[in-house]
């Protein structure tokens, strides 16, 4: 609301004094405007504007004010928006490549995941969803590695995932991914994963920090095991026909802002999962309801090689070649 109150404003004091923008970009996402993404939302309309000297007018819309998780893709093919930015895992049915980003510790680390994004690699995949003909893809922001988490035992070896029920979001890749350790994955929506894991539907699941945390799974938890075994994150992509339609100078603009924000965001997210960090080991020590387990290189390597053997069977979906670009990424 305080949004639209200033936009009103500002969009009076333009008429007022003769000035109006020439195209107004409309940004969406569905999270708060606290969060990573959030604020580097609001930092990208504010370069926007100084870059181009007001010639656009960014207008951002959090906590899905304009659309929902599941309306965004098709409202900025209709145009009615300029600006998303949703999880990789929205972009599989566009191109199927984007699964490499499901694949079990196919990142060594942050700086290795940063590479492959920004390297050879992200570039191929941005062009596969380019090819539709309907978005442009612009850039990646990150979410977080994935860690493990269970209400029954913890999970310190491959072998204890055997039998146990894990909670995931549609994907192939993750499916085989619980299969590799004999776990049972359960496709569920994530605003029912709390009830699921309180009832005892699911007994485990997968999440970067910020989602365990805030969505309070560590009440329903017993343990949680930094595994970094997996990836969340998200692509920033703009309706084609409004990036055609604006000139070259102003898409550099936009191009350069995009950049900054990208690194601003990143560097928010770091920042918001050692804080978060911070408050679980807290929590841990003060309550005892919650075990947080650092494994050890040997057991994450157990966990690796568990994992990993699920890589040829999506050879043909993602590519092998691509696969093993992003492995020889240095």
């Amino acid at each position: 609301m305080r949004k639209l109150v200033l936009g009103t404003v500002a969009a009076a004091m333009l008429a007022t004094s003769g000035f109006a923008a020439d195209y107004v970009m409309k940004v969406s996402h569905v999270v708060s405007a606290s969060t990573p993404k959030g604020k580097a939302a609001d930092f990208f309309e504010k370069r926007v504007e100084e870059l181009t000297g007001g010639k656009i007018d960014v207008q951002v819309f959090p906590n899905s004010q304009l659309y929902g998780d599941g309306e965004e893709i098709k409202a900025l093919a209709m145009n009615n928006v300029q600006v998303i930015m949703p999880s990789l895992s929205k972009f599989t049915s566009i191109a199927p490549q984007m699964q490499l980003f499901d694949l079990p510790f196919i990142f060594r680390d942050k700086q290795h995941l940063y590479n492959v994004m920004d390297g050879e690699v992200g570039k191929i995949l941005k062009s596969k969803v380019d090819e539709k003909k309907q978005m442009i893809a612009l850039d990646y922001w990150d979410a977080g590695f994935k860690d493990l988490s269970s209400s029954t035992k913890p999970l310190i070896l491959p072998t204890d995932a055997n039998g146990m029920k894990f909670r995931i979001q549609s994907s192939k890749v993750l499916e085989a991914q619980f299969k590799s350790v004999g776990g049972n994955p359960q496709v569920l929506p994530f605003s029912e994963v709390y009830s699921a894991l309180q009832q005892g539907v699911v007994d485990g699941t997968e999440n970067p920090l910020s989602n365990f945390y805030t969505k309070k799974f560590h009440e329903v938890q017993s343990s949680l095991t930094m595994s970094e075994h997996g990836y969340l994150g998200y692509l920033v992509v703009m309706n084609e026909q409004f990036w055609n339609k604006l000139p070259k100078d102003l898409q550099a603009n936009v191009s350069q802002a995009m950049k900054e924000a990208t690194a601003l965001e990143r560097k928010e997210s770091a920042l918001e999962d050692a804080k978060i960090m911070e408050e679980l080991t807290k929590y841990s020590k003060e309550t005892n309801k919650l075990q947080i387990i650092e494994l050890t290189p040997e057991q994450k390597q157990q966990w690796r090689k568990a994992m990993s053997v699920v890589y040829p069977q999506f050879y043909d979906v993602i590519g092998e070649d691509l696969i093993k670009k992003a492995i020889d990424t240095k």
